[in-house]
């Protein structure tokens, strides 16, 4: 059976607080079974939650920038260079079974409008997406990183 993949999308710069959240929800999607997914670069939300995941024994794959592996932060285990710049936010989002948005900025708020666009189970971790995000019953708004992974797996099991 295929694993479900969880993408983690934010900010490549992040508040020391908002790096904790995000190495929380790595860590829980690691205990999951979950496989994450990020943008696999060596700063922000990308390394902190791809750290949580690898020390709780998960996979993590990253889909890069860039055109080199080696780009990847020291947790990634496969990492998929793509050298489509934010391009590559599209394959982020097509390729998780639910998309998580930390704090970020516009390439975060991309991802989310590829999901919405894309309906995708959304779930906005401390991030306000704006007034034009859709709500209803395939994106939820949580504040904490145990919040998140009760409605990823609510997604998952719908």
């Amino acid at each position: 059976m295929r694993k479900h993949v969880v993408g983690v999308m934010g900010g490549s710069e992040a508040t020391e607080e908002d790096k904790k959240m995000a190495e929380e929800l790595g860590a829980r999607i690691a205990k999951r079974g979950w496989v994450l997914l990020t943008g696999g670069r060596p700063m922000g939300i990308m390394q902190a939650a791809s750290k949580g995941a690898s020390e709780a024994g998960g996979l993590v794959v990253g889909v890069l920038y860039g055109a080199e592996p080696n780009e990847a932060n020291a947790y990634v285990d496969i990492a998929i260079a793509t050298d489509m710049a934010d391009a590559r936010n599209l394959i982020n989002v097509l390729s998780s079974d639910v998309v998580v948005a930390c704090p970020g900025s516009t390439g975060t708020l991309c991802e989310v409008a590829l999901a919405a666009k894309r309906s995708k189970p959304l779930v906005l971790l401390g991030f306000d997406a704006g007034p034009k995000v859709p709500t209803g019953p395939r994106v939820a708004k949580v504040q904490s990183a145990a919040e998140a992974e009760v409605q990823i797996a609510s997604f998952l099991n719908s």
